[in-house]
């Protein structure tokens, strides 16, 4: 497996991250990834290794009982994971994308209360913001909280809510303000729901064509009463948390979709040099060379792209723009890979007694969720014009 850097270039730490990623992938997460994709079966047992081995919730702060690793550290870890499995890699990851908004606004009461618990057992939780009809229009989100008292009461309804059915406690993201003419930046609120309030329905789980290891599931409120205190950073500002979680966790999205792309240019190859037509190996066959040689171009450009959006937040400097690269790049990247690695299995590909099939499944989802191929151009071009018009 060719890696963007040598291991000479990483810290010590960072050394003992990877190995036991890569070690945990290929040891626990691949044997089982087969049968986790066949029968949708939650892996929690898997998960439960992982979390005992220092393998997931990296982002919580140390004074909560947690690592605090950079987003350089985390796309190390979180791209061995992917090459086993993305949809086992997508269950843990979606715990980061949970805790971000409680991580970037949170009290510090907050934060020991429901940060603190993740790293005593292990628990998942859930970011419950997209909706039946608010997907990437955020804005149209419809999920109202009203205020009463000391309290505000939730109704509405979210869909497609990784870990929705195992969630400890999710993030809710509602609107505050009944008034549409209001922009969003001020009428939404964000909040730490507990999953066992009254009148928190999780739906069915979900049976999607990829990941399939991922729970992802409708989740309904009905009269849901929130206390005050569980309310993130303030009344009016759970757009922009929201948001902001993006930028930290975008990364490492790109890192899981890298992770399978070098998984399947690594089966491609493999097979290529064992699979023999017209009286040579395949990977001797110009057409198939050149679709390899493709295939690691876009593996170590997604990675760059994925180190580059890491670094940057690690710096302390706003990444929007670098992390929508990455992630729209890797993304590409993956299911071109995956479309290009069962071309090259043949007939083979297409059968599911072979892994690549299922690469090019799992593969679709991350042109998809934490915001579409299209949002991802629609905010760089954006980003791009915003400092042209600076420079002129």
């Amino acid at each position: 497996m060719f890696v963007v850097m040598e291991d000479r270039e990483l810290t010590p730490e960072q050394k003992e991250y990877k190995e036991s990623a890569r070690k945990f992938a290929r040891e626990e997460i691949l044997p089982r990834a087969a049968e986790y994709d066949k029968t949708g079966e939650y892996p929690w047992e898997t998960i439960k290794k992982a979390w005992k081995l220092g393998l997931m919730n990296l982002h919580i702060p140390e004074h909560c009982g947690g690592m605090n690793l950079g987003i350089v550290d985390t796309c190390i870890v979180t791209e061995e994971l992917a090459y086993g499995c993305t949809g086992v890699q997508t269950a843990i990851e979606a715990n980061s994308l949970g805790q971000m908004p409680i991580i970037i606004s949170g009290n510090a009461e907050q934060q020991k209360k429901y940060l603190g618990r993740m790293t005593e057992e292990p628990l998942m939780c859930a970011y419950c913001v997209t909706e039946p009809t608010a997907g990437s229009d955020v804005a149209g989100i419809k999920t109202r909280a009203e205020k009463k008292g000391n309290t505000y009461v939730l109704n509405g309804q979210k869909m497609w809510i990784t870990n929705g059915g195992y969630a400890n406690w999710f993030f809710v993201l509602a609107r505050t303000v009944a008034d549409p003419k209001v922009p969003a930046s001020k009428a939404f609120t964000g909040f730490i729901v507990d999953g066992d309030s009254p009148g928190v329905i999780r739906g069915r789980k979900e049976l999607n064509m990829g990941q399939r290891a991922s729970d992802t599931r409708g989740i309904t409120f009905e009269d849901v009463v929130v206390p005050s205190e569980n309310v993130l950073g303030g009344e009016g500002i759970g757009f922009k948390i929201a948001m902001g979680a993006f930028d930290k966790t975008r990364p490492s999205v790109a890192a899981g979709a890298v992770g399978l792309a070098q998984r399947a240019l690594d089966e491609a190859t493999k097979y290529s040099m064992e699979r023999k037509t017209m009286g040579k190996l395949i990977c001797e066959h110009q057409a198939v060379a050149f679709m390899l040689a493709d295939m690691a171009i876009g593996v170590e450009s997604a990675r760059l792209a994925t180190l580059r959006s890491a670094w940057e937040i690690d710096q302390g400097r706003r990444n929007t723009y670098y992390a929508s690269i990455a992630k729209a790049l890797a993304g590409d990247v993956a299911n071109k890979c995956a479309a290009d690695a069962v071309q090259i299995f043949g007939g083979n590909g297409f059968n599911s007694e072979y892994p690549v099939e299922k690469l090019m499944r799992d593969a679709k989802i991350y042109q998809i969720y934490e915001g579409t191929a299209q949002i991802q151009r629609m905010i760089i071009s954006r980003e791009l014009l915003a400092q042209a018009q600076k420079n002129i």
